[in-house]
């Protein structure tokens, strides 16, 4: 076990503990730099990272894009890593400096839409798709979108922080994380035993928003931490994982604002369906 750890009276903030996003993770908000953000031709404009978090919206956006609803947009990829997200033009959209953000400029009033969950609501709300409009149904995907949002945190900012991230591996965070996670895939697997899409029989923003994360774990594309949490044994989630990383959207969706993987897996910009098409036609037969 580690070494008995006693907190100072008063927290410091000590630069060379954070490990892998030390160089931009700090305890004060606001910009750190001047840089405007660029706007495309698109009404929709996306300022995003093909994170999990960034994927739920270009998923959203493909998906709406193959129901032929007018749901065009630029992608501009945020490198989080390299702290564009603390940039002045950024922080003017979202204070809280977190992709992703979405400016739709069909309304004359173009207000900056952050937040995941938020986005995802809006979308739907505004094209008519995957959110009933009331009724039972609309609680039980608005369930699951923010069982989502509650549940991601100990996935990524716990699970994939002390297992992934952290500049050295401590037993206690990683087993307190690695319980929660697969008390949550087994949450999945059982709601997956009883239909076929997260919320029920029909694709709703639930998916679109879970995938993300708990599908790409399953895959071993997060973390590669598939072996080590034995997600094979959750048989309803694959089946679901896969039927989802089947559909054309999500093949779509889940390259965009990505910068790192094989060539076929990585637009960093789009603006058009074309870009995705250049990208997926490098993808070995």
């Amino acid at each position: 076990m580690e070494t008995h750890y006693t907190p100072p009276t008063i927290w410091t903030h000590d630069e060379e503990s954070g490990g892998t996003w030390a160089n931009v993770n700090r305890p004060v908000s606001g910009a750190t730099h001047e840089k405007a953000l660029p706007v495309g031709q698109h009404a929709l404009q996306l300022y995003s990272m093909g994170t999990p978090n960034g994927q739920k919206i270009t998923l959203m956006l493909e998906e709406l894009l193959a129901l032929g609803k007018a749901a065009e947009y630029d992608a501009h990829l945020i490198k989080i890593g390299e702290g564009e997200q603390f940039s002045s033009g950024f922080v003017a959209l979202n204070p809280n400096s977190k992709i992703p953000v979405l400016v739709d400029q069909s309304n004359g009033d173009a207000v900056p839409i952050f937040e995941s969950a938020s986005i995802l609501v809006y979308l739907a709300e505004k094209f008519g798709a995957f959110l009933p409009e009331k009724g039972a149904q609309r609680i039980n995907v608005l369930n699951w979108l923010f069982w989502l949002q509650g549940s991601a945190p100990y996935l990524g900012g716990g699970f994939g922080h002390f297992y992934a991230y952290a500049p050295e591996k401590f037993e206690y965070p990683i087993n307190r994380f690695s319980m929660e996670v697969k008390r949550q895939l087994d949450v999945l697997d059982k709601q997956l035993a009883q239909h076929e899409f997260i919320a029920g029989d029909e694709l709703s923003i639930a998916d679109i928003a879970i995938w993300p994360w708990y599908g790409n774990l399953v895959l071993g594309k997060l973390y590669d931490a598939k072996t080590f949490l034995q997600t094979e044994d959750y048989i309803h989630l694959q089946r679901w994982t896969h039927a989802m990383l089947a559909r054309p959207a999500v093949q779509r969706g889940r390259i965009v604002n990505r910068n790192w993987g094989e060539a076929w897996e990585q637009l960093e910009n789009r603006y058009s369906a074309e870009d995705i098409d250049k990208v997926l036609a490098l993808t070995p037969a």
